[in-house]
């Protein structure tokens, strides 16, 4: 069920410029019935992100919409933060993420939550790489490589993990509360740790399979590089999980951020 429910969209974006208006584009009449708050964190994006998302934004009807810019570009992890702090601090029941590049539709996960797909469990998440996923403009290397380590890490964790950290998941702030999520960190990794983080803590969860493009992206991601703290990841998880989720890797750093425009 979704009556009642407080959800909240995060976008996180950061130089989608070109993207970010056909990110919110997508959002018809039956998602903006359905939450209650789109909130777009820009992580100091040095492109019109900025103004083409304000003017988006103005045009959506439906949710409460909140433009926010981080004081620092704390990277994907840290506009994570960010945006998972406000969910708690405003008692939102749950937050989606989407990302502002254009590569998921806000679709995918709305007919899911139509369905109460994610009323047992506390993290409903997007895979890009099951049975009935859609892959648009996505290289073959990439494609493998992805496949492989989710391969991998479902061995180490003994769970069924068809994708470590794609664009578009749902979680519950019951999941959150404890803010473990402070500790991982900053980089582009941190969607991994978040994955690993729900097997340990033995959440419920579920993935659902999902629509991903690529077109005019332009991915922060440096395939060799990623590979390699990927590799790292996985030892230390075997070796010992509790210390890799259990380190601090940012003690005492304040995630901040300010007001750019509010609608609605």
């Amino acid at each position: 069920m979704i009556r009642n429910e407080r959800i909240l969209v995060f976008i996180p974006m950061y130089n989608c410029e070109r993207q970010i208006s056909r990110v919110l584009a997508r959002f018809g009449s039956d998602a903006c019935a359905l939450f209650e708050e789109v909130l777009v964190v820009d992580n100091r994006s040095t492109d019109a992100s900025l103004k083409v998302a304000a003017d988006a934004l103005r045009s959506l009807e439906g949710p409460r919409r909140t433009l926010i810019q981080n004081c620092e570009n704390y990277s994907l992890g840290g506009s994570h933060k960010v945006a998972f702090d406000y969910a708690l601090e405003h008692g939102f029941d749950a937050v989606v993420v989407l990302h502002g590049d254009d590569q998921a539709d806000i679709n995918d996960i709305v007919a899911r939550l139509h369905k109460g797909e994610h009323s047992n469990v506390e993290c409903l998440l997007g895979a890009r790489f099951m049975r009935k996923s859609v892959l648009e403009g996505y290289s073959a290397l990439r494609t493998v490589g992805n496949v492989v380590f989710n391969v991998l890490f479902s061995m180490a964790s003994l769970r069924y993990l068809p994708d470590l950290g794609s664009g578009l998941n749902l979680f519950r702030t019951s999941f959150l509360r404890s803010r473990f999520y402070l500790r991982f960190p900053d980089a582009l990794l941190f969607p991994y740790f978040l994955t690993l983080q729900m097997v340990v803590a033995k959440a419920s969860y579920r993935f659902f399979p999902i629509t991903w493009r690529e077109s005019d992206q332009r991915s922060n991601v440096q395939l060799t590089r990623h590979a390699v703290r990927l590799c790292a990841i996985l030892t230390r998880y075997v070796i010992d999980k509790g210390n890799l989720l259990g380190e601090d890797h940012h003690p005492n750093k304040r995630y901040r951020s300010e007001k750019i425009e509010s609608f609605g």
